[in-house]
């Protein structure tokens, strides 16, 4: 066990929350958390095992950030306009499938399978992942990859979400690397300062895709059920915690737009959105 009296040198790491400190010749590296185990008389041994245990329940493991590095290449050749149009689609659904997988596994390792296969421990453990991301992006994903529409939109949502992952994956596993110090730090640092725009971005993306399906329905490669269940998509993205600020706010800023021109020019439209509104809010 560590002694409080060892603790010689107490600095912080820019890159990370690590702590170094120097005991006598042998210098160490220690987390905020870990030093904090130490100072209320955890043995090292003890708390080691409660960390290793925290990492292998993070939210975002390191296999799922290693997944989104190859989603990430494949969603970029989806989106480039360059790129020929068979090995766009081609790219385009592999992106859908990887993000999908990544989500999925991602919702197996924190929250694993119900108790027990009765309906209420079901029931139980669906309301307790519904509202999470990974079950919205596992929705997304498996939503668009079986559709006829190849929407370049649609990637959008998935090249920022994967950005986030690789960016978190390098800062947490090359941090100590010339190569990342040199040339990837300050990319790494950008995208975690932007996190906020990223997801403001993602979220327009994701209520456009949803008028742009709309309007497909009046094409030959409409599906109405497609569409209605991305509405429900959206719906449950404008209440689930983890993504309702943003788009509360985008469509706050659509109905001040948009609001003002039907009462004007179509009141007649009126009473369908009165009833499309209460779908929505309830």
């Amino acid at each position: 066990m560590i002694s409080e009296s060892s603790l010689m040198a107490l600095q912080s790491d820019n890159s990370s929350d690590t702590l170094c400190f120097l005991d006598g010749s042998n210098s160490k590296s220690i987390t905020a958390s870990q030093l904090q185990c130490i100072k209320l008389g955890i043995d090292s041994e003890t708390s080691n095992q409660f960390f290793e245990k925290m990492e292998d329940s993070g939210e975002v493991t390191s296999s799922e950030e290693s997944d989104a590095n190859e989603v990430l290449i494949v969603a970029l050749l989806g989106i480039l306009p360059l790129v020929p149009r068979n090995l766009s689609n081609k790219a385009f659904r592999l992106s859908l499938l990887g993000t999908a997988l990544s989500s999925f596994y991602s919702l197996y390792t924190l929250y694993h399978t119900p108790r027990a296969w009765n309906l209420s421990a079901v029931h139980a453990w669906f309301q307790s992942i519904i509202a999470t991301k990974d079950f919205i992006h596992l929705m997304y994903c498996l939503m668009l990859v079986s559709s006829r529409l190849h929407l370049k939109l649609a990637l959008i949502p998935v090249i920022c979400w994967s950005v986030e992952h690789v960016a978190k994956f390098l800062r947490g596993n090359f941090s100590r690397s010339l190569f990342y110090r040199r040339y990837l730090e300050q990319p790494c640092l950008f995208v975690e300062a932007n996190s906020t725009t990223l997801s403001i971005v993602s979220s327009n993306s994701e209520i456009a895709l949803g008028f742009l399906l709309v309007i497909s329905v009046i094409s030959w490669q409409r599906s109405i059920f497609q569409t209605f269940m991305y509405w429900q998509l959206l719906k449950l993205m404008y209440h689930a915690p983890a993504t309702a600020g943003y788009h509360k706010n985008i469509w706050a800023k659509i109905g001040q737009t948009a609001n003002p021109y039907i009462y004007r020019y179509a009141p007649f439209l009126n009473t369908p959105i009165s009833v499309i509104q209460r779908w929505w809010f309830r």
